[in-house]
């Protein structure tokens, strides 16, 4: 009998990482041979962690925090998206090469297009937060053609380097959380507000009852972002659908496949 090729998602912490529910449930779907564990890095060992599971054998690595930007430097050829988010959530071994990946950005468009029903073309997009998050969806978003992709931030500094690097690419604005004074089709929270419950300082008026919010966090309960949100009337979405499809496309990346992610998201989501 073949042995399964072996995966792993890294970070610390790591133990609350939903992902290795999610690529057993993908490979059970396809038929695919492989197995899927946590895998808990020192936060000053993360480079050896690496090369000791591809020494052993290990076919490819999910990233999370706080270990993206290290697996962007450690890789020794980056994809050309991996390139734009400046991180890679992705790594494939293959033949003496670390190939980094981000599958980030296009987790975010499908999830919002495909499964909340909400197109981004012609659009008005709100991104809060100018950290690593809001660089990996910036190129995915303005290659959906907005009508306007606005990032507020608290430090404006951070916010107008974004909006230069990627000024190839498209327009975008640039505001201080102050001075968000507009109506948004969609709202997406990319701080790091909703781990600690916090809420961002964002002004009801940016909500209407045809805005989706989007928190790229997500839990057992709707994060203080989504709560505001909704009370104002917005359609809200926390980023466990980002998660799944995030996922499906690492999973592709490493075997060519694309699970069907709808119903992964159904099967873990009626997880008490």
């Amino acid at each position: 009998m073949t042995d399964p090729d072996r995966y792993a998602v890294i970070g610390n912490p790591i133990a609350h990482s939903k992902s290795p529910d999610i690529h057993a449930l993908f490979a059970g779907q396809t038929g695919q041979v492989m197995q899927y564990r946590h895998l808990l890095s020192g936060l000053d060992a993360f480079e050896e962690t690496v090369r000791q599971f591809a020494a052993e054998g290990g076919k490819g690595l999910n990233v999370t925090v706080p270990f993206k930007t290290q697996a962007f430097e450690l890789a020794t050829s980056l994809t050309p998206r991996a390139k734009a988010a400046g991180a890679v959530n992705t790594l494939k071994f293959e033949n003496n090469t670390i190939i980094g990946d981000n599958t980030d950005g296009r987790g975010l468009i499908v999830d919002i297009i495909r499964n909340a029903g909400y197109p981004i073309a012609g659009r008005r997009v709100l991104l809060l937060g100018a950290g690593g998050a809001a660089r990996g969806v910036i190129l995915p978003l303005l290659d959906q053609k907005p009508s306007r992709l606005v990032i507020a931030n608290r430090t404006l500094e951070r916010a107008f380097e974004l909006a230069d690097y990627f000024s190839d690419a498209g327009k975008i604005e640039v505001c201080g959380f102050d001075g968000i004074n507009d109506e948004f089709d969609i709202v997406i929270n990319a701080t790091s507000a909703g781990l600690d419950d916090a809420m961002p300082p964002v002004p009801a008026r940016v909500f209407t009852k045809h805005t989706l919010a989007l928190d790229m966090v997500y839990g057992d309960k709707l994060t203080a972002f989504l709560r505001f949100a909704k009370e104002h009337g917005a359609d809200v979405r926390d980023g466990f659908g980002m998660l799944v499809e995030q996922a499906a496309e690492s999973f592709f990346v490493w075997r060519g496949v694309h699970p069907d992610t709808g119903a992964v998201f159904s099967a873990l989501r009626a997880k008490p």
